[in-house]
């Protein structure tokens, strides 16, 4: 496969943008975007304003559309930059709010296995873990076991920790770290692998404190979470974005809010059954948090790109009667 496209200097990259149907009234200002965000990052932006046509597949027939070059009239340079700006912003929000779930669940996880064995994430028993989820393969052409990939992980995150407890630890009390100390070096994934060899009875213990009476709805959230988690820590797009590790919802009824996103594909695999997620967790943790007030007034600065044309909340999953439940 040759790659035949150019390396261009940030001039002809706006002058590009320019040639394609871009308004662009501010030249330095364009410029200084492309020297700091990047062309490439920015396109993610500005994609819903190129113009899409019908294409047909010649063997199957079918047709999808296929993005042009070509910008739709009134589209502004600085339009996507707007969006650019509400999606740094709604990481920043978010990692407040990951931040506050990861370090609650590792207290669970070391409070309830701690209780029972200083050591209980090294040691592969019925008392601490289920067989069925623990045993069984890591992946299907794999012979490694859950637990034992796990703890392979977790003996590297231990290995490339440079934090001084972990030494400290080593130095005045041995090689392996009990619980309570070992969960401070665990991250979103690791943890999420962790809860989901529990005894059923342990995981359902956990997700009852957050309000969830289905450990399996549970534990997929914190799997989805965890790679929501990825995306904000490697500053990635969350603005229209499929969601690729799908949470599970409970029995309609079981939690009312969760109802509407029951059967409507528009929302569910949307960044915003992540963001009400994150939410009911949030409250669960910290009952008198503004945190989900900052969200909802972030959601409402969304940007209105111009007069004749304006882009709603759907890249995020967002309709607009999400008020009435938030």
């Amino acid at each position: 496969m040759v790659y035949s496209r150019p390396w261009k200097s940030f001039p002809e990259q706006l002058e590009l943008l320019q040639s394609r149907g871009m308004v662009v009234t501010d030249e330095a200002a364009a410029l200084d975007y492309l020297a700091r965000v990047g062309y490439y990052r920015l396109s993610a932006y500005w994609y819903p304003f190129r113009k899409f046509e019908l294409e047909q597949n010649s063997g199957t027939g079918k047709l999808s559309t296929k993005a042009m070059d070509a910008f739709h009239k009134d589209t502004h340079f600085v339009d996507a930059v707007r969006l650019y700006l509400f999606d740094k912003q709604l990481r920043l929000c978010l990692a407040d709010a990951l931040e506050r779930i990861e370090i609650s669940l590792r207290v669970d996880l070391s409070y309830l296995l701690g209780k029972r064995s200083s050591f209980a994430h090294v040691e592969n028993t019925k008392a601490h873990f289920h067989p069925g989820f623990a045993n069984r393969p890591f992946r299907k052409d794999s012979q490694q076991s859950c637990f034992d990939a796990w703890l392979v992980k977790y003996r590297g995150l231990v290995a490339r920790s440079k934090e001084d407890f972990v030494r400290h630890h080593h130095d005045n009390h041995g090689d392996e770290l009990p619980i309570w100390v070992a969960v401070e070096v665990l991250d979103f994934g690791a943890i999420s692998q962790l809860f989901s060899m529990l005894n059923v009875k342990d995981q359902l213990a956990i997700a009852n404190r957050y309000g969830v009476n289905d450990w399996q709805v549970f534990k997929s959230w914190l799997f989805s979470l965890s790679y929501f988690r990825n995306l904000v820590a490697h500053h990635s797009r969350l603005w229209n974005r499929n969601i690729t590790s799908k949470p599970k919802l409970p029995k309609r009824g079981g939690i009312p809010w969760c109802d509407s996103f029951i059967g409507n594909e528009d929302t569910r695999f949307k960044p915003f059954l992540l963001l009400a997620i994150t939410r009911m967790l949030v409250k669960s943790i910290c009952p008198n948090t503004q945190w989900h007030n900052r969200l909802a007034e972030h959601l409402d600065q969304f940007p209105e790109l111009n007069s004749s044309k304006k882009l709603n909340l759907s890249g995020m999953g967002i309709t607009q009667d999400w008020r009435e439940w938030w």
